[in-house]
């Protein structure tokens, strides 16, 4: 069994970053990033993650559209899929969980709840 991997999506540079470290130096991940929807999408493809997390506001797709398109293929029908955002709407919230989300968490956010979180729903995987 190698190392989990985990698809990260952020168009800004810092937060990719930090999240990326976060997951690969607190939680022991493989982190593969994309810098918008469209590419994420395409590495999903290629790569298989076991979970995504993908920012909302992104170019090229939105964070939302690109979970949409995910949840079309049969390997990630129930693959978890956490949005970030830094709006808490309700509006947003519901148009997370309408996308297919299994999760949405609220920039900022402390590393060790974002990797708390991710072993939850990789744990709860069948």
């Amino acid at each position: 069994m190698g190392m989990i991997k985990i698809l990260v999506a952020d168009d800004e540079p810092d937060v990719l970053f930090m999240t990326s470290f976060s997951l690969r130096s607190l939680g022991g991940f493989e982190v593969i990033e994309a810098h918008n929807g469209a590419e994420a999408v395409e590495l999903a493809l290629q790569v298989t993650p076991e979970l995504l997390v993908l920012d909302i506001k992104m170019p090229r797709m939105t964070g939302y559209e690109a979970c949409r398109e995910l949840r079309k293929y049969p390997q990630f029908a129930s693959t978890p899929i956490i949005l970030l955002s830094a709006k808490g709407q309700k509006t947003e919230i519901e148009e997370g969980w309408e996308s297919g989300a299994t999760e949405y968490m609220l920039k900022p956010y402390a590393p060790a709840t974002l990797i708390g979180r991710v072993r939850e729903l990789l744990s709860t995987r069948a």
